[in-house]
């Protein structure tokens, strides 16, 4: 801690910002037990998790795209705070209807595409700002909070979601992730430092330009982290929901305590990796990461026993945090800041945009009662990818992911090997 809390109480903009951002997540996670639950209630609820999961995350595809050339355009601020009043009155949106009649059966699909299509502006806005709002030696620390803070916000919604279900009904659990949005809209106005759009010519490496697409270690993490959100998308959005409805006790309860599991996996990774810095390499450290949480998905084999089901769930967690810890400081290193929002927004938009095709993949499966092979097909989409990681780093100079990436980025290296954390996101 030692390392966080000096950060947080001498760059109080980064503090609203990243609390801002906190409780909006905490909002989102308790969204997504709501709209899980609305489907579920339809006629065909299970079948339908696959059409809510492609509402939720294909929309990325779109929005994502432009939210690169908005970032590096506009101020960060002002966008983001567009972004947290519309999508606070979709999610609005149910708790209204329901108030005044019935929910229709296709408005949680709809308010799921908006959140989609909306998702990548602070996805990217908030690590493309950060580099604003903290200084060189303590930019590490802050991608280890944004890293933690999604996951500590995750516990604490999924957490509170169970209750909430059962006292408020899912329709107006959504009025609370709406008043969410409004405290970050209200954080974000208290920031003071400009996050205007860094003009190119200022940057060291404008002119030579490194062809980021082209570039072997971020394409490399980022394919394999793009099939890793296969396994986990199927595993969150229909697996998880599935399990809690027909083999687990406590229904809504189950699916909050599966996906707290999950959180509090990412929330112990992230403290790990933002306090080790892997002298294997990073790439290594990625792939033998990621190795771990594909492996951990077997233990929901041990269904309907909820000990291992939850197990797998705290696994993927642990092991999924470090792999995004240590992914991010390769990128923030290797993108110059005019491309940030771009680059940001290209990346996590390829990476969110692949959970809806583990889902699509799954949803068939469990539909027929055939959990075993869905097992097996989101274990070795995890693994795979990682496997190729391996690979990628034996053809790699054994440099690369350590120090000289620095010197490859046009960067002066100034963090010691070993003394600090890195962070990332997937």
């Amino acid at each position: 801690m030692s390392i966080y809390v000096p950060l947080l109480k001498t760059r109080p903009d980064f503090r609203r910002l990243w609390l801002g951002a906190s409780i909006s997540v905490m909002g989102d996670s308790m969204t997504f037990i709501a709209l899980t639950w609305l489907v579920l209630a339809q006629p065909d609820g299970t079948a339908k998790l696959g059409l809510l999961a492609g509402c939720y995350t294909a929309p990325v595809l779109i929005g994502g795209l432009a939210a690169g050339p908005v970032l590096d355009r506009f101020d960060k601020r002002t966008t983001l705070i567009v972004d947290s009043v519309l999508r606070g009155l979709a999610v609005a949106s149910i708790p209204l209807t329901a108030a005044v009649g019935t929910v229709p059966e296709w408005l949680p699909f709809l308010v799921a595409a908006v959140y989609g299509l909306l998702k990548m502006i602070p996805m990217a806005a908030v690590p493309a700002a950060i580099p604003d709002l903290v200084g060189p030696d303590q930019r590490d620390a802050a991608n280890a909070l944004e890293s933690v803070s999604y996951s500590l916000s995750g516990i604490i919604g999924f957490t509170l979601a169970a209750p909430l279900l059962t006292t408020l009904g899912p329709a107006n659990m959504l009025a609370v992730d709406a008043v969410t949005y409004a405290c970050f809209a209200i954080a974000l106005t208290r920031i003071r430092t400009p996050l205007r759009p860094h003009p190119p010519q200022t940057e060291k490496r404008a002119s030579a330009g490194l062809p980021l697409l082209r570039d072997k270690v971020l394409m490399g993490t980022t394919l394999a982290f793009m099939a890793f959100n296969i396994a986990e998308g199927a595993l969150t959005m229909v697996v998880a929901p599935w399990l809690a409805k027909e083999h687990l006790p406590g229904h809504g309860a189950a699916l909050s305590l599966l996906m707290a599991a999950l959180s509090a996996g990412e929330l112990l990774g992230g403290f790990a990796a933002g306090a080790w810095h892997p002298r294997i390499g990073r790439l290594t450290a990625i792939a033998i990461t990621e190795l771990v949480a594909a492996a951990g998905i077997l233990a929901i084999l041990g269904a309907p026993n909820w000990i291992p089901v939850t197990a797998a769930f705290l696994i993927m967690g642990a092991f999924s945090a470090p792999m995004t810890v240590w992914a991010q400081s390769l990128r923030m290193e290797r993108v110059p800041p005019s491309q940030r929002g771009r680059v940001f927004s290209v990346f996590r938009t390829m990476m969110q945009a692949t959970p809806p095709i583990g889902a699509a993949m799954v949803t068939p499966l469990l539909v027929t009662g055939n959990l075993p092979a869905a097992v097996l097909l989101m274990t070795a989409l995890a693994a795979v990818p990682a496997l190729a990681l391996l690979l990628l780093r034996q053809t790699s100079r054994p440099s690369l992911p350590d120090l000289d990436i620095h010197q490859t980025a046009g960067h002066v290296p100034h963090v010691p090997r070993g003394s600090r954390g890195e962070e990332g996101d997937r």
